[in-house]
């Protein structure tokens, strides 16, 4: 097998050097430039069979299990080089019939009734809110920022993103907006108090959903937070938010999400659906990330949200891409992970940690090198149910920014 992994990795024009270390000890360099030398271990030969076979779950699998070992450079080091090479090389013979079958099949991976729904949130969102505390901002933000300018720090760039899309929302007091996958509930108290709209927050995680109505309670806001689907919502509102909550949907239930989302809105209502999409056509989940991080979770294509979009019949009248802006915010997330690495070790155990380090190192560099952005349609009903040109957001935005922000921090955890 070693034939194989060797030649998998000198096809692709990887920088800087990598030195391979297999398991009957021989050495082989791959890649070129200058920069300081990378070493990586292959402990044991089976590693080296399912590395050649199906490298994108092998990889991260093999480090969770201490069988591929960084012996010079970090993780992130490793990652950010082999993502960048396989993103200029694209699949080739094996590879690309891997994600061609994947492709294929992943309607079937992403059956989302409520029931099931539930339960892959739960897999990942009903982790110790404890434990998201470790990286995360003080407001809980588990979504990408805004780096709006320069040497934001994580929780100013969380800040900016929550009033970037106030501002796109063109929120006024006294409405009422729905937020569809609230988390912890920092957008929600944001909107309520920096607008004087009342909102509805829902979610499917019992764990995030107690912190949310411990949150709303202590802040006088108004502000309701439910476990429920959104599915089975029968209200009316001025303004819908959804961020980091599509990717969830699954492919199959684009035209139903839009319907509903159409069927909540007012006559004259907007929403504003924020998610991490893809700039290539639609493609799989990375089996990693299927398996262990998000399992039924999809990122679409701008070209799958538009069809559906158009067939339900909304009008989208802004989009915007945002790009890098998540690979610095995974930057952040990941350095304040290892940071208090040995508390998450502590919660959890060691493989556990080093899967949370494969993937936020894994995220960043892929949001940094291959075709991964972050989507923001903001859609309505009428064609004049906003200004008619972009100005006001940006205005809205400094309305927002002269005020003192109004979501309350979160609690820090408790010392493992």
């Amino acid at each position: 097998m070693r034939s194989l992994v060797a030649r998998m990795l000198s096809r692709l024009a990887i920088e800087p050097r990598i030195d391979v270390v297999f398991p009957d000890g021989t050495l082989q360099t791959v890649g070129h430039g200058n920069a300081p030398r990378l070493r990586m271990r292959i402990v044991d030969t089976p590693t080296e069979l399912k590395l050649a076979l199906n490298p994108e779950l092998a990889l991260g699998e093999a480090v969770m299990d201490g069988r591929v070992v960084v012996e010079q450079g970090s993780l992130y080091d490793l990652l950010d080089a082999l993502v960048a090479a396989v993103h200029k090389a694209r699949p080739q013979g094996w590879g690309r019939t891997l994600e061609s079958l994947r492709t294929a099949v992943r309607r079937f991976h992403q059956h989302n009734t409520p029931a099931l729904a539930k339960r892959n949130v739960a897999h990942h969102y009903d982790l110790k809110s404890d434990f998201f505390k470790l990286f995360l901002d003080p407001d809980m933000q588990y979504s990408c920022a805004y780096f709006a300018t320069p040497g934001l720090t994580l929780a100013e760039a969380q800040l900016a993103k929550k009033r970037h899309i106030m501002g796109k929302l063109d929120l006024q007091p006294g409405q009422r907006v729905l937020d569809i996958g609230c988390g912890w509930g920092g957008m929600a108290l944001s909107i309520a108090g920096d607008t004087g709209a009342s909102v509805t927050g829902i979610t499917l995680s019992e764990e995030q959903l107690a912190i949310a109505q411990e949150r709303g309670k202590a802040s006088g806001l108004p502000v309701e937070f439910r476990l429920q689907d959104y599915r089975y919502l029968t209200e009316s509102f001025d303004r819908i938010v959804s961020v980091g909550m599509f990717e969830h949907v699954g492919v199959g239930y684009y035209r139903d999400y839009f319907r509903k989302v159409r069927e909540l809105m007012t006559d004259d209502g907007v929403a504003l659906i924020h998610t991490i999409g893809r700039s290539s056509p639609p493609g799989a989940t990375n089996p990693f990330i299927a398996k262990y991080i998000f399992p039924g979770g999809y990122i679409p294509a701008m070209s799958e949200m538009a069809a559906a979009i158009e067939k339900e019949g909304l009008v989208v009248t802004d989009v915007e891409v945002l790009r890098i802006h998540y690979a610095e915010t995974l930057k952040h997330w990941r350095e304040n992970f290892l940071q208090r690495r040995k508390e998450a070790v502590a919660m959890y155990d060691e493989r556990f940690a080093r899967m949370w380090e494969f993937y936020l190192a894994a995220s960043e560099a892929s949001f940094r090198h291959d075709d991964l952005v972050v989507f923001q349609f903001q859609l309505a009903k009428k064609l004049d149910g906003l200004p008619i040109t972009r100005s006001y957001i940006e205005q809205r935005e400094k309305e927002f920014g002269q005020k003192p922000a109004a979501a309350a921090k979160v609690a820090a955890p408790e010392p493992a």
